[in-house]
């Protein structure tokens, strides 16, 4: 069954709301390609999560503890 944003694999739901879409977005077309249920979730989290670091989208969100500029000292 495809999901939607109202319905979504448990394990996305601490996912901000662009990375999540772009999640079930990705994990959809996995599930098409016929890859099984808890490996496209698992490549779709990772993928969604590489995405929004990409597109600095809910950058911060996915990972708080990294950081692209250097501190000088």
């Amino acid at each position: 069954m495809p999901w939607n944003p109202d319905y979504y694999p448990v394990s996305m739901k601490n996912l901000p709301p662009e990375v999540r879409r772009k999640a079930i977005e990705i994990a959809n077309a996995l599930l098409e390609a016929g890859r099984p249920e808890g490996q496209a979730i698992r490549i779709a989290i990772a993928r969604a999560k590489q995405w929004a670091l990409r597109h600095d989208a809910s950058a911060m969100a996915v990972d708080p503890g990294q950081s692209n500029s250097r501190h000088r000292g």
